[in-house]
């Protein structure tokens, strides 16, 4: 997999707090290690309303971030006007927590549950081809 980053992503990640940052470095991982398992051939990491964002030719932009404001949580987001956070809702119900239909939520102490995250993240990364299949293809 190709990954084209914009060097800002880099000084974003260094100006989260040091508690911070590697909770958002595993996101990164995370969605990286999903684009490669997918054979994913190219991903644009760049910082989309100064969020570290990631996406692939037919999918949904992936945002991570940290907010000072909410300072005891992180958050993947995904596009609120897809399919993407509701579908996940129905198929994952409370094995995560959600804000609205535009993001996953974590809390500093939560144990991420990958395998369902990864499969969250692979459906946003092939957004445009899933997005008619019934629950985005998440079996």
């Amino acid at each position: 997999m190709k990954l084209t980053s914009n060097p800002s992503v880099k000084e974003k990640f260094k100006a989260y707090p040091p508690a911070i940052r590697p909770k958002i470095k595993h996101l990164r991982k995370l969605i990286l290690d999903t684009a490669k398992d997918m054979e994913i051939p190219e991903l644009e990491e760049t910082l989309k309303w100064g969020e570290p964002s990631y996406l692939a030719k037919k999918g949904s932009t992936i945002r991570i971030d940290w907010k000072a404001k909410k300072p005891n949580q992180y958050a993947i987001y995904f596009k609120c006007t897809s399919k993407l956070v509701i579908t996940f809702i129905k198929i994952f119900g409370d094995k995560f927590n959600y804000e609205n239909h535009r993001a996953i939520l974590f809390g500093l102490e939560d144990k991420i549950p990958e395998r369902a995250l990864k499969q969250c993240i692979a459906s946003a990364l092939r957004y445009h081809v899933v997005k008619e299949i019934e629950n985005l293809g998440i079996k």
